[in-house]
């Protein structure tokens, strides 16, 4: 199978990494020649790292690279089954490459977009032939990261969606079927676990240590919000929730934050400028400019109440894109696990709570704010009525 790959940035080289590792012939394709020679250098580095930790073998690295071609041309994508581009979030950008590579292929050739927050219906519009055109959406690193979201646009024929959910599990990826909805599953239901600790810490309930301390050592989750947020980049993150936002009609629920907005205009993006939330010395954190709170049972009480906060709020999200048919349970939680490491799956950790929790922290929030940020999904309360599980 032989798959072409525009844009040869981190996502693009990365999912070529991945396609040459299952055995694919891969095509590269970006306009610069210094971008092509970065992302063969990189690939060569991060093979090299895994023959050091003893992952392959010097055979394994020569047919991984054997595998990949770097090309300068479009055309030369001419006979890709699969082309999987990864390129700037611009619609008008993505849909003038998508005319030009139909133009030079087959009309039985695959063509998928990695978006995270393009609409593919869009995408595919400008098609002659749009029932070729999915989402493939990959998480960084591609190699690394097992999930994948696959995503049928209206136009996308049903030959198309079955034969790339088959190529993403060849390629050993977890595959989950989402709905062209703005953010598909992980991008939309992870809202809330910026934006509620967003939200609590500009009340002034709790400090940005305590916040990521309370969904860390009661929740499990491997980093805090807030340190998600720097590790993520503030311009990465704000804009994906600025787009939610607007897509979903601005919905109150994805409402971004004041105070993350005035990180990314302060160019305060995180990890990659040094500061954000915390600041960063020799690349490692440093919190001393936010000195945590002692501990006691004031203190085990509020981090409760911040982790049930936060925790409600997604498993809301959740119950509302099974509501919505965006995704199965098994899905979506196997979205939220695998595409960005929670700790148990959100449905399940529903069950685990009950439905008479959630509902009933979902109207206390709703009561004590009067927002329809906070209204509790018609799912969970008709799950509650029923006496029913996810």
């Amino acid at each position: 199978m032989t798959v072409g790959i525009i844009g040869s940035g981190t996502m693009g080289s990365g999912i070529a990494q991945v396609a040459a590792t299952a055995g694919c012939s891969v095509k590269v394709y970006d306009t610069s020649q210094e971008a092509l020679t970065t992302s063969e250098d990189k690939l060569n580095e991060v093979l090299l790292r895994l023959i050091e930790k003893e992952r392959i073998d010097d055979a394994e690295k020569n047919r991984i690279q054997g595998n990949i071609s770097y090309v300068a041309s479009i055309q030369d994508l001419a006979d890709a089954d699969l082309t999987i581009e990864a390129i700037i979030e611009n619609l008008e950008v993505k849909q003038k490459v998508f005319r030009e590579l139909e133009a030079c292929q087959t009309k039985d050739a695959i063509i998928a977009s990695n978006t995270s927050s393009l609409s593919i219906a869009s995408i595919a519009s400008a098609l002659e032939n749009p029932e070729r055109v999915i989402g493939i959406h990959f998480f960084n690193p591609a190699p690394l990261m097992p999930l994948v979201e696959i995503i049928p646009a209206v136009q996308t024929s049903t030959t198309v969606k079955e034969k790339v959910v088959k190529i993403i599990s060849d390629w050993k990826k977890v595959g989950v079927l989402a709905k062209d909805t703005p953010g598909f599953i992980v991008n939309r239901v992870a809202r809330p676990f910026y934006g509620e600790a967003l939200r609590i810490y500009e009340e002034g309930k709790a400090d940005i240590p305590t916040i990521d301390n309370a969904l860390k050592e009661l929740g499990g989750f491997r980093m805090g919000p807030f340190e998600l947020m720097d590790f993520i980049g503030h311009d990465v993150n704000y804009t994906v929730t600025e787009t939610v936002f607007k897509e979903f009609y601005y919905d109150p629920r994805y409402k971004p934050s004041f105070t993350q907005k005035r990180l990314k205009e302060a160019g305060y993006l995180g990890r990659k400028t040094g500061n954000g939330f915390y600041d960063y010395k020799d690349g490692k954190i440093d919190k001393s400019r936010h000195p945590e709170l002692d501990s006691g049972s004031h203190q085990d009480n509020l981090s409760q109440q911040i982790l049930d906060r936060i925790l409600v709020m997604l498993i809301n999200e959740a119950a509302d894109a099974l509501f919505l048919n965006i995704a199965t349970a098994k899905d979506i939680d196997l979205a939220m696990t695998k595409g960005v490491n929670y700790p148990k799956g959100l449905l399940t950790w529903a069950n685990e709570k009950g439905m008479d929790w959630c509902v009933k922290k979902m109207d206390s929030l709703y009561n004590e704010y009067h927002e329809d940020r906070y209204r509790c999904s018609p799912l969970l309360r008709k799950m509650d009525k029923e006496g029913d599980r996810f």
